[in-house]
């Protein structure tokens, strides 16, 4: 029984308690209305400074305050915290702010820093805020999140954000900051993710690094890091993430980050790093990613890596490495992607290999591995991408080849691979054994690989006709590349218009007979190069119905009569490269068909968007395929590994076409080489030609052109190659502009021609005429271009001189990872752009 005294007395004090709590609560309202209105006055303030913001469309179109009558001593808080991307506690502060892919395009000046004492999370990531971070965001030291990666800012880091003692995450990646990373950021040991990636960061990994004990996260790839990487970073015992990629780091990896027994992920591909692979690495019992890609590594992979039994994905391609595969690697059981491509691996594939039961991606191609093909790879059953290209592989294959596993992704290209034509899987979409030496018919059992988009045969030794079933729609083939064989017979005659074919690629074989005009319903069709062949035909005008036409080489076949063209309006628009050389075309060089090239008179052909390739490509998931064909230039055939989408050619040259060049030939203003040589062309140059600004090569030669060489060619300022010998063209040389720059040998055969060069040279020291294009002497020789090759070559000109671009691209083989995929498109934009402005100057 309760005694009175205690309950008078619990009565007594709740009541104490609630009046108490009331008279700390009621002074508190005006006090915190006072302070959201400084708030939110604040954060209009840094809204009024920022570009585009202003618009009711606009992101920030909520950040607005109520009419003046509607504010009561709440009504400041319930507006600010129903803002878009603010968050506030209990009491109405602001405590966060996520603007994250909100076009919001400023500064960060006006940040109103001083103003927002409770603020722990910021998020700005995707937006275009440039100009510098500023050193008043130490003021925020309650900040446990900040966020401004992917946009402009530039400048260096802030000392003051190692004020920041709070901040469990930083990332600044994707932006153009300078400069080291302050030793202020050692201070930060509550830090539990630092990302500074795709930034310019320069000089060396500041060791204090290593200070940072309680890091989790560490990421500063893609930037300009030098130097070795500090030894102190093993002493960061709860690092589980470790990136580096993409600097400029040298020496050897240290042994010490073999102490890092909690990391999971360890990333320090693209840099210059040399010397051998620790040991010490096989402790790191935990690691499910391991990427040395892209470095000077060099040894032999140590054996202790075996013990990496969690290891997913596997990367050390592209580096120096030699010797042999250890058996010890056949125990990583969880290995999901393995990656060695293009290093100095020997020998046998190790059969442990077959042990690797979870393994989806085996690249290893670009290496020395010899020996036949290690049948034991088809019981891996997981196995989506094969790769082994670029080897020594022999031996013959058998005939079933992998068509009972679940492989979608096939290349064994460039090996020593004989026998029969091996089947792919029913789940193949890429199917590459180019450069082999498969031999003998092409089995209609092919037909079973229906989801084979890409299929790439060239220069083995094949036979026999192409199976129906590749162009019926059964199969959903998107690229058919098998040049240099020996195939005969008609091309199939009934392609489905549910054809999804973009590339048909028949060059140098022995097909005969006419074109099936069912090729009209491959409405996606990109590439035609049927060159080297035995087709007799007319010109196939039809084709010109394809609206995405854009390469057409019909060289050095049986292609005969007039080209005549259809008046119908809209065909061949978009076409880039034609080619119909070598053939026995005659009657007039058709004007009705120059006037429809209109893919050849606008410049980025008038349809094409600003963030089009350098290249014709076709995209395949997170990969792209390459078109390539051979093309005659300056009377050389020449291997296009990549397509320049700007690279314009026409060539009608050896055949027996007649009468004048019509003027009309003037308005093709993208042209960068044109040949109509070896044909029997009468009549004047059209001074119209001067109009081919972009020109590059000009060959008229062995015609029975006569007249002056109109001045208009020395306007013709990126001409490097011109040949007029052969004809009966008269008076003196011009000498205006770059006519003068050259050599006797582009006039040589012209009786009536005198002057400079000419005039001072004799019959016995001229020069010998430029040779003939090189169909008259076709090298057997096949230049070979992989899809996944690591280099490819493109053709630009200046000057008239041939120069190789080299754009250096990752490719599949090395993991294709974004951050490169977003530089080398950011890249291929900008080069876009320059050739767009200044033409054909070198790259």
């Amino acid at each position: 029984m309760s005694s009175p005294k205690l309950e008078t007395l619990v009565p007594l004090l709740a009541s104490l308690f609630f009046f108490t709590v009331l008279l700390i609560i009621i002074p508190q309202v005006p006090i915190l209305a006072y302070a959201s209105t400084l708030e939110a006055q604040a954060l209009l303030k840094w809204k009024s400074s920022l570009q585009n913001q202003t618009q009711s469309t606009s992101s920030l179109s909520t950040w607005t305050l109520p009419p003046q009558k509607a504010i009561d001593s709440n009504g400041i808080a319930a507006s600010l915290c129903g803002w878009y991307g603010i968050s506030c506690n209990l009491g109405g502060s602001v405590i966060g702010i996520n603007l994250t892919n909100s076009n919001i395009k400023g500064t960060l000046d006006e940040f109103p820093f001083s103003s927002l004492p409770c603020l722990t999370h910021i998020d700005l990531y995707i937006n275009e805020f440039f100009g510098y971070i500023p050193p008043q965001v130490g003021l925020l030291t309650n900040l446990t999140y900040l966020n401004l990666s992917i946009n402009r800012l530039s400048a260096i880091i802030p000392q003051e954000i190692g004020e920041l003692t709070k901040l469990e995450v930083l990332d600044l990646s994707s932006n153009n900051l300078n400069g080291s990373i302050p030793n202020e950021i050692g201070q930060l040991r509550l830090l539990n993710d630092l990302a500074l990636h795709s930034n310019q960061l320069d000089g060396h990994l500041p060791s204090f690094l290593g200070n940072l004990s309680s890091l989790v996260r560490l990421d500063i790839s893609s930037n300009s890091f030098s130097g070795a990487i500090p030894l102190e970073i093993g002493n960061l015992t709860d690092l589980k993430e470790l990136h580096m990629a993409a600097n400029n780091l040298t020496g050897p990896i240290p042994p010490t980050l073999g102490k890092l027994m909690n990391l999971i992920d360890l990333g320090v591909s693209h840099n210059e790093l040399t010397g051998t692979i620790p040991p010490e690495l096989g402790s790191l019992k935990f690691l499910s990613v391991l990427a040395l890609n892209n470095n000077n590594l060099n040894g032999s992979i140590p054996s202790t890596l075996g013990n990496l039994t969690k290891l997913a994905y596997f990367y050390l391609s592209v580096n120096q490495l030699s010797s042999n595969i250890p058996n010890e690697l056949g125990n990583l059981r969880s290995m999901m992607s393995w990656m060695m491509s293009e290093n100095q691996l020997t020998g046998l594939i190790p059969p442990s290999l077959g042990n690797l039961t979870g393994l989806k991606y085996l690249f290893l191609g670009q290496n020395h591995f010899n020996g036949p093909i290690p049948f034991f790879l088809g019981n891996l059953n997981n196995l989506l991408f094969l790769s082994l290209r670029n080897n020594q592989l022999s031996g013959r294959w058998p005939l079933d080849g992998f068509s009972n596993t679940s492989l979608s992704f096939i290349n064994f290209s460039t090996n020593k691979i004989e026998g029969p034509f091996p089947l792919p899987s029913p789940s193949t979409i890429f199917y590459s054994i180019e450069n082999n030496k498969i031999e003998g018919k092409i089995s209609s059992s092919i037909c079973i690989a229906t989801s084979l988009s890409f299929l790439l045969l060239s220069n083995n030794h094949l036979i026999g006709s192409l199976p129906e079933c590749l162009s019926n729609g059964s199969i959903g083939l998107t690229v058919l590349r098998w040049q240099n064989n020996s195939l005969s017979g008609t091309i199939p005659i009934k392609f489905s218009l549910r054809s999804s074919l973009r590339t048909l690629d028949l060059n140098r074989n022995q097909l005969e007979y006419t074109l099936p005009q069912s090729l009209v319903n491959c409405k996606n069709l990109e590439v035609v190069d049927l060159s080297n062949n035995k087709i007799e035909d007319n010109f196939p005008a039809w084709l010109g119905a394809l609206p995405e036409l854009k390469v057409l080489i019909l060289r050095s076949n049986n292609f005969k009569g007039r080209l005549d063209f259809p008046m119908a309006a809209h065909l061949f628009r978009k076409l880039h490269i034609l080619d119909l050389s070598d053939n026995n075309f005659a009657g007039p060089l058709p004007a009705n068909l120059i006037v429809k090239l209109q893919g050849m008179m606008n410049e980025q052909n008038g349809t094409e968007s600003q963030d089009q390739s350098l290249y014709m490509r076709h995209n395949y998931l997170t990969l792209a395929y390459y078109d390539s064909v051979k093309v005659i230039m300056k009377g050389i055939e020449i291997q296009l590994v990549r397509i320049l989408t700007i690279f314009i050619t026409f060539d009608l040259s050896l055949n027996s076409l007649e009468g004048n060049i019509p003027d009309v030939i003037g308005h093709l203003h993208s042209l960068v080489g044109l040949n109509l040589s070896y044909n029997h062309l009468t009549g004047s140059i059209p001074p119209t030609l001067g109009n081919l600004t972009n020109l590059e090569w000009l060959d008229l030669s062995s015609n029975m052109l006569s007249g002056r060489i109109p001045r208009e060619l020395g306007d013709l300022t990126f001409l490097g190659y011109l040949n007029l010998s052969e004809n009966q063209l008269t008076g003196r040389i011009p000498q205006d502009k770059q006519l003068s720059t050259f050599m006797s040998n582009s006039f040589h055969g012209n009786l009536g021609l005198y002057g400079t060069p000419l005039q001072n040279t004799s019959d016995n020291d001229a020069q010998p005429p430029l040779p003939p294009p090189s169909f008259f002497q076709k090298d057997s020789t096949n230049e070979y271009a992989s899809w996944f090759d690591r280099k490819a070559v493109g053709i630009g000109y200046a000057s008239g001189i041939l120069i190789g671009i080299s754009i250096a691209y990752i490719s599949w083989e090395t993991g294709r990872p974004k951050w490169l995929v977003k530089k080398v498109t950011r890249m291929e934009r900008r080069g876009a752009e320059w050739m767009k402005k200044s033409k054909r100057k070198a790259i």
